[in-house]
């Protein structure tokens, strides 16, 4: 066996680095974080070939000192932390001293830089462990870092790298998590001489839009919660703007970007109810809590961290969550686009809705029916009439319209169904049309998640016995779970060998198809285990029965049923979307229709 002996500094270096900078957009990220605690308004990111051929990178922060340039290039060489006590409150997003050193193991490297006491500023070069002396260079106040050729002295490291495409997407994650938590930071972004990206100084939410576009901030809710020294802010997107992959998850503890279980299943659990399993939610969250709180020196790239109080963490995030999912139709609308390209809408009415009941008058559905009679001119143009004042005519007729419009509740009041499936309704923003089954079922789901919280299930008997064939082994797990089947409204009764009866369910499903919804209970009840049913299978039971008695399609409803259903969705929790996270209406504003009809061209 060789002898033990103490290995090579470039030898450790490296050895570091493959943690460190696994990718270009490793050694990125440690440049900007400098960058960011150097008090830098404007960062210049240039790269070629992804990176990988070089990655020169300009701020104007504070700089680095000529005397302390060869320093920074030395691991565990660091202004960020001096002991022990800072380690454990830690409020820089750099503070290993590790990110130079290790770049410059495995490239070569460039940095100049110049601080304010400085008449010009100063350059060193590193190349395989050898750092030249501090030498004048031409440069303003702050910092260039500039490496070429990574992992060119390691071939065996960088034949691991991909392509010069994939590279470069992985650096352009890095620039967007950075943007996103310092909106007061101006990024740019070249690429092979072509600028990609160039985000202005700004508040954070136009910068969450620049970054995520339009479509991802016209979806989402509001956070802003405080529990003691703990606060979480940001956006969550509404489920129909679910993802087919994590790709647009940002989560940033103390402006640090993180992945943490812990965290990525408080926030899995919050959408729980209105996400299809197979979705994933899109959200830009920024946690802030006291440093010493939390340990960030897990790893060396920084991005896993432990919480002192974890169980309490999560709790906190899943209800500030879960509340802002669960905001009812009439304090957050989702947004249509329509082909025609219609004006967005707003998210809140433009003033407080009125307070109405279950069931309104039947005269005042009847006004929103009886234009004609009001306005005849707006139904009996002639061909004889010239066509200006036919225009005339329906202007004068909006505008009485527009001075007798009622003010309608944010769901508004049914017009009608189509085609048995939506109902159409009419707001003070345009066209309302829902999904009566899937609303119908959301509001069912909600009802019965708070019945069983309560224990104050309302079972109805049934006048005779269903009973149904069943096999041998569904009748052997439903004679011995029956104290269950009782916890959820229902009572069973073994008849025999493969005949199952039910003698009473929950009132609120006692329209239902009863054979087919005990059939669905049993099997999921089977699926998730008796001593797991009335925790993390409760609500994919309760979503199955909600679905089962929900309106189904094809079935006429009155116009009072329908603004019955409307109210109710106003006043549930989540009505925006179903059980399986689509959405249960949308709204087409006048604007929108207006443009599909050309009017006023």
């Amino acid at each position: 066996m060789a002898a033990i002996k103490p290995l090579p500094e470039l030898l450790i270096n490296q050895i570091a680095a493959g943690e460190v900078v696994e990718r270009p957009a490793s050694a990125l990220k440690e440049i900007l974080e400098n960058s960011i605690d150097a008090s830098a308004t404007r960062v210049d990111i240039q790269l070629l070939q992804g990176g990988i051929k070089q990655m020169r990178i300009t701020d104007n922060g504070a700089g680095i000192a000529k005397d302390e340039l060869i320093s920074a290039l030395t691991r565990h060489s660091t202004s960020k932390i001096s002991s022990l006590d800072d380690l454990h409150k830690i409020t820089s997003l750099g503070f290993r001293g590790e990110a130079l050193a290790s770049i410059s193991a495995i490239s070569n490297l460039i940095l100049t830089s110049q601080t304010d006491d400085q008449n010009h500023a100063w350059q060193v070069q590193a190349s395989c462990g050898s750092v030249t002396q501090p030498r004048p260079a031409a440069l303003s106040k702050g910092t260039v870092v500039e490496a070429h050729d990574f992992y060119a002295n390691i071939p065996a490291r960088r034949k691991f790298l991909k392509t010069d495409t994939t590279e470069y997407t992985h650096c352009e994650d890095v620039l967007k998590r950075m943007a996103l938590v310092q909106p007061d930071v101006e990024f740019t972004l070249e690429h092979n001489g072509k600028l990609r990206h160039h985000y202005s100084i700004t508040d954070i939410s136009q910068r969450i839009e620049a970054v995520l576009g339009e479509d991802f901030i016209q979806s989402v809710a509001c956070i802003n919660e405080q529990a003691a020294d703990i606060r979480l802010h940001g956006v969550v997107a509404l489920p129909a703007y679910s993802r087919a992959s994590r790709d647009t998850q940002y989560f940033f503890v103390n402006h640090r970007f993180i992945r943490d279980r812990l965290i990525a299943h408080a926030i899995r659990e919050a959408y729980r109810d209105v996400l299809h399993l197979d979705r994933y939610p899109a959200f830009v969250l920024f946690l802030e809590m006291n440093p010493s709180e939390v340990d960030v020196n897990v790893h060396p790239a920084k991005s896993e961290i432990k919480f002192r109080d974890p169980r309490a963490l999560h709790q906190f995030i899943f209800h500030a969550v879960h509340k802002s999912l669960a905001r009812p139709s009439k304090e957050m609308h989702p947004e249509l686009v329509t082909n025609a390209g219609s004006e967005s809408i707003p998210h809140y009415p433009g003033r407080p809705p009125k307070k109405y009941g279950v069931e309104q008058p039947t005269e005042l559905y009847q006004s929103l029916f009886d234009i004609e009679d009001a306005y005849p001119n707006t139904m009996a143009a002639t061909d004889t009439g010239a066509q200006a004042n036919r225009r005339s005519d329906v202007l004068i007729a909006d505008n009485a319209l527009a001075e007798n419009m009622p003010d309608f509740p944010p769901l508004g009041f049914a017009l009608g169904q189509l085609h048995g499936v939506y109902i159409l309704a009419q707001n003070n923003n345009g066209l309302v049309v829902v999904d009566m089954h899937a609303a119908h079922e959301r509001i069912l789901y909600e009802k019965l998640k708070a019945a069983m919280d309560s224990q104050s299930w309302s079972t109805q008997a049934l006048l005779i016995p269903v009973t149904f064939h069943a096999d041998r082994s569904d009748v052997v797990f439903a004679e011995e779970n029956l104290m269950l089947f009782e916890q959820i409204g229902f009572e069973l009764a073994i008849l025999g060998p493969t005949t199952l009866a039910v003698r009473s369910v929950p009132a609120i499903l006692q329209q239902a198809d009863i054979v087919k919804l005990t059939q669905d209970i049993l099997r999921e009840i089977r699926e998730y285990g008796s001593d797991r049913v009335l925790a993390a299978g409760r609500n994919e039971i309760l979503a199955t029965m909600s679905c089962h008695t929900a309106i189904r399609a094809n079935r006429t409803l009155t116009i009072a049923e329908m603004n019955a259903l409307l109210r109710e969705m106003e006043a549930t929790d989540r009505a925006d979307q179903c059980n399986h996270g689509r959405p249960t209406w949308y709204e087409i504003s006048m604007a929108g229709l207006d443009k599909l009809f050309m009017r006023g061209k």
